[in-house]
């Protein structure tokens, strides 16, 4: 089973984290939902964070391990929030399982096929030898001519961790990734329709989702409410973390 971090008592909330992200990015919103009378289950998926790694890595696999997670746990009339492509996980198990899930948040991705973009990134990450022991602060400047940004890395760097004394690894199975990155960009199915309500969440100043996808978005979900975070880019629950919890709040107590 997919490993998780459960917080508070009272309506289940799904959390699930984006491409190389895991459970700890969502741990200080998930505290502030938990406070808010929610059972938050932050999950790492498959191949991600401390969940297990499995050469089998397709969004069908993903939401059928959060599905069995929930009938573990014995959950019912869940709200799910995914993020990127947790919130492509999101939709489809909604589709899919409509009876499991009540609400459904998604956060900076649309239900379209995304063309593979993260190049840059994997070559970072494939650049750094661990078999050289490099130190924290080494890997980080293998990383930097890939990746510029700081918050990029910065969000990558948390799932570096030690394996061994002196060994560091990265949580994520980087091998699966490098073979089947085309699986990230997976569209929703035509047929695939969720009647309940429905929250997008989008970054301004992203282009994930534009003006010209939201047609499209409602057809697949019909009972839909869009908001906007101003000057927010792909990260918006990292940039603009007030904002992002006062939509989510609002739409969960509606």
């Amino acid at each position: 089973m997919v490993y998780s971090k459960i917080e508070g008592e009272g309506k289940p909330l799904l959390v699930l984290h984006g491409f190389l992200g895991m459970s700890d990015n969502w741990k200080t919103l998930g505290l502030q939902f938990a406070e808010n009378g929610f059972e938050v289950h932050m999950l790492d998926l498959r191949n991600h964070g401390r969940s297990f790694h499995s050469d089998e890595w397709s969004y069908e696999a993903m939401v059928q391990d959060v599905y069995e997670y929930c009938q573990a746990k014995q959950l019912s009339a869940i709200t799910v929030l995914g993020h990127s492509m947790g919130g492509k996980v999101a939709m489809l198990l909604a589709t899919t399982y409509p009876d499991l899930v009540e609400k459904l948040i998604v956060a900076d991705i649309g239900p379209k096929f995304y063309p593979q973009h993260h190049q840059d990134i994997l070559g970072g990450l494939n650049a750094v030898d661990f078999s050289v022991q490099p130190s924290r602060n080494e890997v980080e400047e293998i990383l930097k001519p890939y990746i510029p940004d700081f918050g990029t890395r910065q969000f990558l760097m948390k799932s570096l961790y030690w394996v061994s004394p002196g060994q560091l690894g990265f949580r994520f199975n980087l091998k699966v990734f490098n073979g089947n990155l085309d699986a990230i960009g997976k569209p929703l199915a035509a047929d695939k329709i969720f009647e309940k309500p429905t929250l997008f969440i989008r970054g301004g100043a992203s282009n994930y989702v534009l003006d010209a996808d939201i047609e499209s978005i409602k057809i697949h979900f019909p009972d839909l409410k869009l908001e906007t975070i101003p000057n927010a880019g792909h990260w918006l629950h990292a940039e603009n973390p007030k904002l992002f919890y006062e939509m989510v709040i609002s739409f969960l107590n509606a």
